[in-house]
């Protein structure tokens, strides 16, 4: 008999996925962060690295439901350090938007904003569809479940190996040569 799966004070699981990633998972992106809408931080509490339009694409793709949540591993910039995270890849039927965007909400307090940074995503799983709250607390709300999702799902050995794939390396630094150029 297996462990039972624990549940979120919502009733949700709090572990998502097969003990291991399945295709297409995981899918792997990168891309500068950009300057979303900054909700986020200021109207949800959730700060998120805005990824290119380019990788919010290739992610819908890779994974073929075009949009919902998903969990994985993030590193950004120079860092070597990988942080697990959570991400909405659509449309955010909440804010109406018009352009399919992927937002990573990086499971880690940074002490500033790191716009044009690279970040380096490792996605290894699905949470659930995306969802048109009737209010902003039951989306912020389903958000902070879905971490504690993200956090659980990740601790399972196939998922936490995932952590140290190269990809998330940061690259190397760009070396001189005896004229001081590249």
């Amino acid at each position: 008999m297996s462990p039972a799966i624990p549940l979120s004070a919502s009733g949700r699981p709090l572990i998502v996925g097969d003990s291991e990633p399945t295709a297409p998972y995981p899918v792997f992106a990168n891309g500068l962060v950009m300057t979303g809408f900054q909700r986020g931080s200021k109207q949800l509490g959730i700060p998120t690295a805005n990824m290119p339009q380019e990788a919010a694409d290739h992610i819908a793709h890779a994974v073929q439901s075009g949009s919902g949540i998903y969990y994985g591993w993030a590193s950004v910039g120079n860092d070597a350090t990988v942080y697990p995270m959570v991400m909405s890849v659509g449309w955010n039927p909440f804010f109406k938007n018009e352009k399919r965007t992927a937002e990573v909400h990086i499971i880690h307090q940074f002490d500033e904003d790191f716009y044009d940074h690279e970040l380096r995503i490792v996605v290894v799983g699905y949470i659930r569809d995306e969802k048109n709250y009737t209010s902003l607390d039951a989306l912020i709300d389903d958000i902070k479940t879905d971490i504690q999702v993200a956090e659980h799902s990740l601790k399972r050995p196939a998922y936490l190996a995932l952590k140290s794939d190269a990809f998330l390396a940061p690259p190397p630094p760009a070396t001189t040569n005896a004229n001081g150029t590249n």
